[in-house]
């Protein structure tokens, strides 16, 4: 591994700190900043960051001693900086602010587990972290040790998914999963491989990024007996990336879990096309796939980090087709409202016909495909897999009209709105009317009119 293509420092202050101090992960959540005093010790602090470390309510401040090393102390706007220490803006409302803006406790149906989408759960494990994200889209739990999840809560959890047999992925998250005490960590993992229908198990966690001293090979070994486990780290800027950053990953790896990274599109931070890339081409020097490039959601605090969705457009322009194809993450807007990840791109579809389509390409050129003339339609009623489907039909969206499952969709309160305050005469009597004969999928008759 070509570790010494990223750097490795240490603030001054802790120079003197011997090594085993230093690699000891426990040593760094023990010697965390929190305070003025703290970081006035290596940085200059800025008005707008005085103030806002002086304001009441304020969200979790704490940084590890390793993370807060890879600021440039002489720079105001550290884009490493900026994520870890906050800011007046962040005392700021703006409009379409929310404190749960994804609706997760909407979709909670026992605490700490969200089910949104059909086939897999969010298990929110703990609410703590080794450092926080001033844009953290769970502040509103996160960095609280008064509202840390239970023994109790866990076997909710867990009852839950054995008496969900559609759930096929579980999702570790929190908080970060890889702050909790070994053997807990260990327990959760062992009681979720004993649910046969728990096909994938994944934990989300930066502390790779904030803490890299905790992936021992003590912890990837207990990790690689938990297969097919899957990790996806948060790094937004390259000087994120570090020898101590690489080394981790690198063990990760040989422990058999793929990697992937989320980041989050941050004003000031990297709402640049050219950073971007750069972030995105270092990801994969250490065998991280990008994954998703998250619009920054309307959480309360976050409101300086915003960007338009245009901004997120014009870097995934700026990627698609300049840099190898896997290191293009998907860019997506998590909905409002619980409407989950909505992928946004550019356009390269130009226009079609009946038997052409019209595209073009990241530098422009446009060119035609000649569609099939001849092509045999799938038959759902001769494919097994069809005839034992998966999707909710409550969640089957655009893809339920397309595989014939729905007709329509309609959108709260359609129904009555339509009625115009009229009630039942010889006309309405009939209602199977305005149900479909028959939507051409296979299933004609089970939608058939009785």
């Amino acid at each position: 591994m070509q570790k010494f293509l990223f750097p490795s420092r240490r603030a001054p202050i802790y120079q003197d700190v011997p090594a085993a101090q230093w690699n000891d992960w426990r040593w760094q959540l023990s010697h965390r900043l929190n305070s003025a005093e703290d970081f006035e010790k290596i940085l200059t602090l800025t008005d707008s960051e005085r103030r806002a470390l002086d304001s009441q309510g304020l969200f979790r401040v704490d940084i590890t001693p390793y993370f807060a090393s890879l600021i440039d102390p002489n720079d105001p706007l550290d884009p490493v900086r900026k994520q870890v220490i906050p800011t007046a803006g962040e005392i700021v409302p703006f409009t379409g602010m929310m404190e749960d803006s994804l609706a997760e406790d909407r979709h909670s149906p026992v605490p700490g587990l969200v089910h949104r989408y059909p086939d897999r759960v969010l298990m929110l494990v703990t609410t703590q972290c080794a450092s926080y994200c001033r844009y953290c889209t769970r502040s509103r739990i996160v960095g609280d040790p008064n509202a840390t999840f239970s023994k109790q809560e866990f076997e909710l959890q867990l009852e839950y998914l054995r008496h969900t047999p559609q759930v096929r992925d579980v999702l570790l998250s929190g908080g970060d999963p890889l702050v909790l005490a070994p053997r807990i960590l260990e327990e959760l993992l062992t009681r979720l491989r004993e649910i046969p229908h728990i096909e994938i198990v994944r934990i989300g966690s930066r502390v790779p990024v904030f803490m890299p001293q905790r992936i021992t090979q003590e912890l990837c070994d207990m990790l690689g007996k938990f297969h097919p486990l899957w990790m996806n780290i948060h790094v937004n800027h390259p000087n994120e990336i570090s020898a101590e950053l690489a080394e981790a990953c690198d063990r990760l790896s040989r422990a058999g879990i793929p990697l992937g990274n989320q980041s989050v599109l941050l004003a000031g931070i990297n709402d640049c096309p050219h950073i971007q890339r750069k972030l995105v081409q270092d990801l994969v020097r250490i065998r991280v796939r990008p994954y998703y490039l998250y619009q920054c959601d309307l959480v309360e605090g976050a409101g300086h980090f915003r960007t338009p969705v245009a901004k997120g457009i014009e870097i995934m322009e700026a990627l698609r087709g300049h840099t190898t194809g896997f290191s293009v993450p998907t860019y997506v807007v998590d909905a409002p409202g619980g409407g989950g990840k909505i992928p946004v791109t550019p356009n390269y579809l130009v226009s079609v016909s009946d038997h052409k389509v019209v595209l073009r390409n990241y530098e422009g050129y446009i060119t035609t495909y000649e569609e099939p003339i001849d092509y045999q339609a799938h038959d759902p009623k001769t494919c097994a897999f069809c005839q034992r489907k998966r999707i909710e039909p409550g969640q089957s969206g655009v893809f339920g009209l397309l595989d014939g499952q729905d007709m329509f969709i309609k959108p709260e309160g359609f129904d009555t709105l339509h009625n115009r305050g009229g009630g039942q005469h010889r006309l309405r009597a009939d209602e199977t009317k305005w149900k479909p004969l028959g939507i051409g999928s296979g299933n004609e008759a089970e939608h058939a009119v009785e």
